[in-house]
């Protein structure tokens, strides 16, 4: 693989000790592999065996071709793929931030990325271990899969529910699943050490809180025609519906749900069902019908249609960054969020092909804190964009893996 870049006193000695070894974590500089300097030292704060703690995010492209099979883990900081297991006929790729999900027709493989970020709310522990193969899951192409730190649910098409402990996958293998009695409408996403599902009840969809054995604990008294399309943001989840959002929010251990209707009614074709966004960041996207692009502030609690060209992918970090939308020209155009009028644009940086994503393997555009990446299945090569920098094209990466599906993990 080739890389190419563009330059650019407490008294009480018992007491004393405690707060010794109680050390902040900006103060903390250590290997999170490495074991205790004696058998009566303490555990490092953010200690995690078998992996290095960085002080900076490890990000991770995770890349597969279904027609060869080919799986690589793209290392964003050292710029080496890693070869893991072939998994042919792939449908979609998911991620959680860390484990990668292959969806093919026979089952779901598992794949540890090996990247990782743990979010504590005041700070953030960053880490990397090596990639591996975790197995697979008995669960088809149309299975949707939500992870939280504890829990990863996995609901096929036929709304049963599959409840998988987290820290075995992190241990390398596949424990032995629970499942959820009854059966849900669309997604079940953990959150809160609880599980959000929507019930049928009477030809409605309620919206219901569920323990982690899977018992009703509240109602928030919601409901939400044709839910379609999640995300778990700091403000709360948000669970798309035909007239618009719910966003669900866990606040003194009761459960509220607030609606986030559209602006104006919105025609099926042009609802908002997949959204895409930075990981920490409250500012969604997702298409609105072919041209052009659904801005959802969680913050604000609004919407926002931004007229674009034909599609093909858009995403965005939040704060005051452009809207980048990957459009069927090949190029990728940065958007004013608040005209909605384009302020940049890359070449074409797709080889040419179909673009157009109808058999559903479309390009993506994956966004972290500083970095935009926009994968390039003909030509074999991944982008990386610096979206404050006037979309410049900031690195470019040449593969042996043909990346049709590709997720970015680390984050």
């Amino acid at each position: 693989m080739t890389v190419h870049r563009n330059v650019a006193p407490w008294a009480s000695a018992a007491l004393v000790l405690t707060a010794l070894l109680t050390t902040s974590c900006a103060e903390e500089k250590h290997d999170a592999a490495r074991p205790a300097a004696s058998p009566t030292s303490a555990t490092p704060h953010g200690y995690v065996e078998g992996a290095q703690e960085a002080a900076e995010q490890q990000s991770r492209l995770l890349l597969n071709d279904p027609d060869s099979g080919n799986t690589g883990v793209l290392d964003l900081i050292t710029g080496k793929v890693h070869r893991t297991a072939q998994v042919k006929d792939a449908v979609r790729l998911g991620t959680d931030g860390r484990f990668g999900y292959l969806h093919a027709p026979g089952g779901t493989r598992v794949l540890d990325s090996g990247a990782w970020t743990v979010d504590h709310g005041d700070h953030v522990h960053y880490y990397s271990a090596a990639t591996r193969d975790v197995g697979e899951l008995p669960a088809g192409s149309r299975a949707q899969i939500r992870s939280d730190a504890a829990v990863t649910a996995v609901t096929d098409e036929n709304g049963r529910t599959l409840l998988y402990d987290r820290s075995e996958l992190e241990k390398g293998q596949v424990a032995t699943p629970r499942t959820l009695h009854g059966t849900y409408t669309g997604v079940v996403v953990p959150y809160d050490e609880h599980l959000l599902a929507f019930a049928n009840k009477g030809g409605t969809t309620e919206l219901v809180v569920l323990d982690r054995k899977g018992e009703r604990v509240a109602s928030p008294d919601a409901t939400c025609e044709a839910p379609r399309g999640d995300a778990v943001t700091r403000r709360g989840v948000i669970l798309g519906c035909t007239d618009g959002a719910l966003l669900v929010r866990a606040q003194g251990g009761a459960f509220t749900a607030e609606e986030i209707p559209y602006p104006k009614h919105v025609p099926a074709r042009e609802r908002a069902t997949a959204f895409r966004h930075r990981p920490g960041s409250d500012t969604l996207t997702a298409p609105a019908g072919e041209d052009a692009v659904w801005i959802l502030d969680v913050t604000e609690r609004t919407w926002k249609r931004v007229d674009t060209g034909p599609v093909v992918a858009a995403n965005t970090a939040g704060e005051g960054s452009p809207l980048l939308v990957l459009e069927t020209d090949g190029s990728v155009h940065g958007y004013d969020v608040a005209s909605g009028k384009r302020t940049a644009r890359t070449k074409s940086l797709l080889t040419a092909g179909k673009r157009d994503g109808s058999d559903g393997s479309a390009p993506v555009i994956e966004v972290d804190r500083s970095r935009a990446y926009v994968n390039d299945p003909e030509g074999k090569k991944v982008f990386e964009i610096d979206y404050n920098d006037g979309l410049r094209i900031a690195r470019s990466f040449d593969l042996d893996v043909k990346p049709v599906l590709m997720v970015e993990t680390g984050r």
